[in-house]
């Protein structure tokens, strides 16, 4: 029973994919159009993380909350709820761009909670490391420069407003300019971001466990 609640917990985390796809849209294109098919697959994907939990629960006899899965499986699952809630209730849609994404990376963490094969091939275990590696440094990358063009944007802002005379700080860009290029970078540092977790997720729970820690019988002492 235990195995089959983590194979709905996985199902769950692949719909709540869903979501994060939907975040990232949002985010880059300022498109809400696949919110409606991201909505329905969340809401089948809460079903299926509470037949996880309850599938949990009867296997161990208690509420499986006493290790770190455990815990943020049901704390994933209580955000769903609360989010289906406020959408339902306030229709307050807005909220999806960060909570999709959240309750997406907290239920494929507890998805993980029995390690996945791991790959005989060091080639594509050096591949996926690689991919995380670039994803996080990109997105470190953008939100830099998102952090550049905002102290841009308040020091073009206070010029303006104080009408002083022209100086080196005429030659930065129009308000709107910046605008649009820290929203921008801001979104794709978010996403890179975002991506490179899923690949360290991921690859930490099989690629990379048994090299870079080995296997439970390498570790004991002969």
């Amino acid at each position: 029973m235990a195995d089959s609640s983590i194979f709905w917990l996985r199902v769950a985390a692949i719909l709540y994919a869903m979501g994060l796809l939907h975040s990232m849209l949002a985010i880059l294109k300022r498109r809400n159009d696949f919110y409606g098919f991201a909505l329905g697959a969340f809401r089948v994907g809460v079903v299926l993380q509470g037949v996880a939990i309850v599938e949990l629960a009867m296997a161990e006899g208690r509420l499986p909350v006493e290790n770190f899965y455990g815990s943020i499986n049901v704390c994933a699952f209580l955000i769903a709820l609360v989010f289906l809630f406020v959408d339902w209730r306030y229709h307050f849609a807005s909220t999806s761009i960060a909570l999709f994404p959240l309750v997406f990376l907290m239920t494929l963490v507890a998805g993980m909670r029995q390690p996945v094969s791991a790959w005989s091939d060091v080639r594509v275990r050096d591949a996926w490391l690689i991919v995380h590696i670039i994803l996080v440094l990109a997105g470190y990358a953008a939100l830099l420069l998102t952090a550049v063009s905002s102290i841009f944007y308040l020091i073009q802002e206070r010029r303006l407003k104080s009408k002083k005379s022209p100086s080196l700080l005429e030659k930065l860009p129009p308000l709107g300019t910046l605008d649009d290029l820290i929203s921008t970078s801001m979104g794709f540092g978010f996403v890179f971001i975002t991506l490179g977790v899923i690949f360290g997720v991921i690859g930490r729970t099989s690629s990379w466990a048994p090299v870079g820690w080995g296997t439970p019988a390498s570790r004991c002492p002969s």
